[in-house]
């Protein structure tokens, strides 16, 4: 028998995901403009952004917006250990590859999903939540009013559903004229 999860258990593993992670410090979702980046302090920063929801033939197709994002600090508040180059003003290249870094984590993660099962199965073959299609990673730096920077890549998460009709909440009888 499958055992259909819900959007809160897509979310949840998702969130679960990101909390586990040591390089990420807070974990959002929901639309991006929402956040409050003014006054939140703990970076980095992965945050959900849910797009839409597809049937596959068995199962639903989770569709996400998934940033990774931390502050970039500016030459002038740096300490010795910041210093790289002479040329370089701020930190960027740097936020960029470790944020790239956690991405890919993340989609790893959900590649093999032993890392996520809530059974803690060690075997790849009894998976829970999928990662589907392939993943194109696009940075971004000033997006919002900090200087923040980072990935933002779509991800598509199947899970199984059976589409049971008979357990539907709905009084007997037909609905067909």
């Amino acid at each position: 028998m499958i055992a259909n999860k819900t959007y809160n258990n897509v979310i949840n593993t998702l969130k679960n995901i990101g909390n586990q992670h040591e390089q990420i410090a807070t974990v959002t979702t929901g639309d991006i403009f929402d956040i409050n980046l003014e006054k939140m302090e703990k970076f980095a920063l992965m945050h959900i952004n849910p797009v839409n929801v597809t049937t596959a033939e068995f199962g639903l197709n989770y569709n996400f917006q998934i940033f990774i994002a931390d502050l970039v600090s500016e030459k002038s508040d740096w300490t010795e250990t910041n210093f790289q180059s002479a040329n370089n003003l701020s930190n960027e290249q740097e936020v960029l590859s470790e944020c790239l870094q956690i991405s890919i984590d993340i989609i790893s993660m959900l590649r093999h999903s032993e890392h996520q099962s809530t059974q803690n199965v060690d075997d790849i073959n009894a998976p829970v939540y999928f990662a589907e299609g392939q993943q194109t990673l696009e940075p971004f730096t000033e997006r919002f009013d900090n200087l923040l920077t980072g990935w933002v890549f779509s991800l598509s998460v199947l899970v199984d559903n059976d589409f049971n009709a008979c357990i539907i909440p709905a009084a007997a009888g037909g609905s067909g004229e």
